[in-house]
């Protein structure tokens, strides 16, 4: 792989965001993320290959340290924050058709909730997995994710819930988008949802960390 895109997998890796950055402390006055992406397009290396080879390897260690609880919500706040300073200078290339994203991906918390940690967390990181991400936020009932669903066919969609009370509202959503787009795949996710409840509202998949959802995604588009 060329040295520049290992270097901005590391920082992705490890939340190095720029130059200035102090985080983390072995990498200080080191170029980070923004500086490296920008130095990647420079040298003729296309936003696709930017995506693939640099910041995609960087966000999957990420998610498999998390899921093996050998790093925590702050540290994978800090790798989204690079991945997403280094995005900023490949986006006008998705935008334009000249790169390409694996798919969309619609995710809300569900109506009643206003929880959005695990759910910016997961934003996050299937936006580094090549993704483009339409999030709506929290409090979303079933005409926020048809809106969404209509200016984007064929996305996934993503419904987040951390209160027990609010997984009826899930159950409803899931099934009234089913009605009206059979075809959506749904994934659901949260502290008090599982499997069996996933298989009860007729969702597609239950993700018990962020990774899993990605390889969940990942399993569809290949």
């Amino acid at each position: 792989m060329n040295e520049l895109l290992t270097k901005l997998a590391e920082c992705v890796e490890f939340g190095k965001i720029n130059k200035t950055s102090p985080y983390p402390p072995q990498m200080k006055d080191q170029d980070g993320a923004d500086e490296l992406a920008k130095q990647a397009l420079d040298a003729g290396i296309g936003a696709q290959e930017i995506l693939s080879d640099g910041l995609m390897p960087g966000m999957e260690k990420v998610g498999i340290k998390f899921r093996e609880n050998k790093i925590f919500v702050p540290q994978v706040l800090m790798s989204a924050k690079a991945m997403s300073t280094a995005m900023v200078h490949l986006k006008p290339y998705f935008i334009s058709g000249a790169a390409k994203q694996k798919g969309t991906f619609i995710i809300g918390t569900v109506l009643g909730d206003l929880h959005d940690i695990g759910k910016n967390l997961v934003s996050m990181m299937v936006e580094g997995n090549g993704y483009k991400v339409v999030d709506i936020g929290t409090d979303a009932n079933t005409d926020k994710f048809l809106a969404a669903l209509e200016e984007n066919p064929g996305a996934f969609v993503g419904l987040s819930a951390l209160l027990t009370t609010t997984m009826a509202n899930m159950e409803r959503i899931t099934k009234e988008i089913k009605e009206s787009h059979p075809d959506t795949l749904i994934a659901i996710g949260g502290a008090p949802v599982n499997n069996d409840f996933c298989k009860k509202i007729g969702a597609d998949n239950y993700s018990p960390d962020p990774q899993a959802l990605v390889e969940f995604l990942n399993s569809k588009v290949a």
